[in-house]
């Protein structure tokens, strides 16, 4: 333990995480797939996650470009998952909205966003129907009930179709 490398390297070892020095490529790989093995993360994410720990942008792009590669990240897997999570309680401009905040690529999202508006209806009506079970007696009420689903991202023509459904 007299080798200078191996003083400063044990020393490193139980330092606070920014006293350290940057990961190896080893330990950033090892990072990014501990990131990856509890959920699904986009690229951009994994770019903010990551980037304090690496030794430069490129080493970090490089990483990520092997994970491509071996299938390992995929945007595409990130979307659905969430915009999957997502469906059961909110609408499509809610599932727009939280993957563009991911920084999902805005084709993945139309892509997404598509298969999603095609239930849209049904799964507002679920909502409106688990939340309040009949409908309004007067005008307020009923105003209330809309506003719910506006704000849980249901476009106001599926808002209108369920109002016009159910009669009030």
């Amino acid at each position: 333990m007299d080798d200078p490398a191996e003083v400063r390297e044990s020393a490193e070892q139980g330092a606070p995480p920014e006293q350290r020095g940057p990961d190896t490529p080893r330990e950033l790989r090892a990072r990014a797939l501990r990131l990856l093995m509890r959920r699904e993360h986009g690229r951009e994410e994994l770019v903010r996650r990551l980037a304090s720990h690496a030794e430069s942008m490129e080493a970090l792009e490089q990483l990520l470009d092997e994970l491509v590669r071996r299938k390992l990240l995929s945007e595409d897997r990130v979307a659905e998952s969430r915009a999957n999570t997502l469906s059961r309680k909110f609408g499509v401009s809610r599932i727009r909205q939280d993957l563009r905040a991911k920084g999902i690529a805005e084709e993945t999202i139309d892509r997404v966003a598509a298969d999603a508006q095609a239930t849209e209806f049904d799964r507002a009506k679920e909502i409106w129907q688990k939340k309040f079970r009949e409908p309004a007696s007067n005008p307020s009420e009923r105003a209330k009930q809309m506003r719910f689903l506006a704000a849980r991202g249901f476009s106001h023509d599926t808002i209108k179709k369920i109002f016009s459904e159910i009669g009030k």
